[in-house]
């Protein structure tokens, strides 16, 4: 089982393996001819290859791999949903439990770092054609990593001042350190991939790139319709997450906060508001925990770390002055209520983003990542993203510009 710490806001909640564990847990691996592992990964990421690579303590092989198929390896070792994915189809569920999987893809790409591997470079052919990627989030680093290694000159505009979008602002770094995003987007930039933060762009300026990605992500929130959800104190999760990650300890969490909604974008509130000093937390959801969307183990966390969830419940009002005061919920029976006391109120129901119909209509244009499938995980924009740039590379090669 992964150990877990609860230390600061910015401090990594779960430990991750040494050698020793990872060569240990890697000689669990019962080296499978035909890996269902490696089939469960949306990304590619092939876990048989790697995780065969660290039982032979190739560690620099297994680096390989992870990096090669997936340019956001680190982060995804952090977030992915395994026990959904790779770790579920391993062969020894059926007879103990899974090969843990996420902890030595961490494990690998920790050593890549740590000795300075230089995995991906740029090509030394450079193509002619020029591409523009909007909006810095995983499909978009996805998709100009495999452009890039194509030999295509790609730009990446980003309205923020980083890279990562939803990584770098709306989870909460006890999950996703801020380092291990920069690492992944540093081995983008070794691509030749540019990025310009703080932009902006137009259709003028994008009439300069031959083909155009669109990874803009969901960042317009979904708000109940109910009495008092304009009053001061009402967060959307996004708008909460980002905030905390800019101001860190000096952002006004809340004394009682209570977050509504059951994924891990509403456990990533609460633990923030938690861990950031907040007295009290609670979460509210809907339906039953067994439904919940959320990880297990990160509601586990949640509960180490004193934050209550009651379930069942959907919320009515919001009631107060000028400033939230208190909450009222409604019972999934139809006849229960529930009534709390609170200063901050964050929903974490849901994104929406912007409308790309016109944008869409151009044959050089192309999306991915959330914005397209409605808010999946970071894995899963990662394979959208690389499959949007061999769509790319397939459309520039048929236009005959090459």
């Amino acid at each position: 089982m992964s150990k877990v710490v609860r230390g600061k806001y910015t401090s990594e909640a779960v430990c991750g393996f040494n050698h020793r564990t990872a060569v240990e847990e890697a000689a669990r691996c019962l080296l499978c001819h035909d890996a269902p592992c490696s089939k469960g990964c949306p990304a590619g990421t092939d876990p048989a290859k790697f995780i065969r690579s660290i039982r032979f303590r190739n560690i620099k092989g297994a680096a390989e791999t992870i990096r090669e198929n997936n340019p956001l390896g680190g982060t995804c070792a952090r977030i992915c949903p395994y026990d959904r994915l790779c770790e579920e189809a391993c062969s020894r569920c059926g007879i103990d439990r899974p090969i843990e999987i996420g902890k030595l893809q961490r494990y690998a790409i920790e050593q890549e770092e740590i000795f300075e591997m230089n995995i991906l470079e740029a090509p030394e052919t450079v193509q002619d054609e020029k591409i523009a990627c909007i909006g810095a989030g995983p499909a978009s680093l996805a998709c100009s990593a495999e452009l890039a290694k194509a030999g295509y000159q790609v730009t990446v505009f980003e309205r923020e001042e980083k890279a990562g979008g939803v990584l770098t602002y709306g989870i909460v770094p006890s999950r996703l350190p801020q380092e291990v995003v920069e690492h992944d987007i540093r081995q983008i930039e070794k691509l030749g991939v540019k990025f310009q933060f703080g932009k902006e762009v137009n259709v003028c300026e994008l009439s300069a790139f031959d083909a155009v990605f669109l990874g803009i992500g969901l960042w317009e929130p979904k708000l109940p319709e109910i009495d008092g959800i304009h009053l001061k104190g009402v967060y959307s999760a996004l708008e909460y997450l980002k905030e905390a990650r800019i101001k860190k300890e000096g952002f006004e969490k809340g004394t009682k906060v209570v977050v509504v909604g059951g994924g891990d974008v509403a456990v990533d509130c609460a633990v923030t508001a938690k861990l950031l000093g907040a007295e009290e937390v609670r979460m509210v959801y809907r339906r039953t925990l067994e439904e919940a969307p959320g990880n297990m183990t990160e509601f586990q966390y949640a509960l180490s770390l004193g934050i209550g969830i009651t379930t069942n419940m959907a919320p009515s009002a919001l009631r107060g002055k000028e400033h939230v005061e208190f909450a009222e919920f409604k019972g999934r029976d139809g006849l229960s209520e529930l009534k709390i006391s609170c200063d901050t109120v964050i929903f974490a129901i849901g994104q929406r983003g912007a409308d790309m119909g016109k944008a869409m209509e151009a044959d050089n244009v192309f999306a991915a990542g959330d914005i397209v499938n409605g808010g999946k995980t970071a894995v899963e924009a990662v394979a959208e993203g690389k499959a949007a740039a061999a769509d790319i590379i397939k459309y520039l090669d048929m236009k005959g510009v090459k």
